[in-house]
């Protein structure tokens, strides 16, 4: 049994990542923000249906308070798989967009990776063994009007993961991304008419959170060994 953290996993896709990664045997770790009492109740919803799983809280933007939480889970041992999905949205066209809406945006999906990343690395190398998957999006593919911040807050991933990729290679831990289109969700219900998705996904429907899951269980497989700082859409053929 390995030791995974999902940072905003209190989402649908951190749910359903969560989920995925404890059907496999791993001890998760759904991380939230302000969303914790979501992440107990999956925590709860796993460990009901057999499986191991804990909520915690911490903000990925405060690196002090990031670091104390990470060092405490360090204490019981060495977190192997980490997934970074922690995001969020703050959309405005670019000349209306204030300040603080960039900030932000890049505070909590860059600036989180590197605040909840750096900390568990040296533990992690330690084993030998270990996954980080990144959680893009297509947006920071094909970029995405009105999502100027968003789009470069995941692209900024890109280049991340590339690069750590090529630090770790040797010691025996993957780093990729997985960038999801438009993937069934509340906020992405509310956001895309069905009209809008057949025009968008020429597979004519939203993906599934657990279809993404799907994938970031198999990034974090032993079948995954040899794929490594790869960025992998997941969209339907939307690009």
């Amino acid at each position: 049994m390995k030791r995974v953290l999902v940072t905003g996993g209190s989402g649908a896709i951190g749910a359903a990542i969560s989920r995925t990664l404890a059907a496999a045997g791993h001890h998760i770790y759904i991380h939230a923000h302000e969303g914790l009492e979501r992440a107990a109740a999956e925590a709860a919803a796993i460990v009901k249906a057999g499986g191991s799983a804990e909520a915690l809280a911490f903000d990925v933007t405060d690196a002090a308070a990031a670091e104390t939480a990470l060092i405490r889970l360090l204490d019981s041992g060495p977190i192997q798989i980490l997934v970074n999905n922690a995001g969020i949205h703050d959309d405005a066209a670019m000349p209306a967009m204030r300040r603080e809406q960039w900030l932000r945006v890049i505070d909590v999906s860059l600036n989180g990776f590197f605040n909840v990343t750096k900390p568990l690395l040296m533990a992690m190398i330690g084993t030998r063994w270990g996954r980080i998957v990144n959680l893009s999006s297509a947006s920071a593919i094909a970029g995405n009007r009105g999502q100027t911040n968003y789009a470069a807050a995941k692209a900024g991933l890109h280049g991340a993961t590339r690069s750590l990729a090529l630090e770790l290679a040797s010691r025996g831990v993957t780093v990729n991304t997985v960038a999801p289109g438009i993937i069934a969700s509340p906020m992405s219900d509310a956001a895309f008419t069905k009209e809008t998705i057949d025009r968008l996904v020429p597979m004519k429907r939203a993906g599934k959170p657990e279809e993404v899951a799907e994938l970031v269980a198999f990034l974090a497989s032993d079948r995954a060994a040899y794929i490594s700082g790869q960025l992998i859409s997941i969209n339907g053929g939307m690009i």
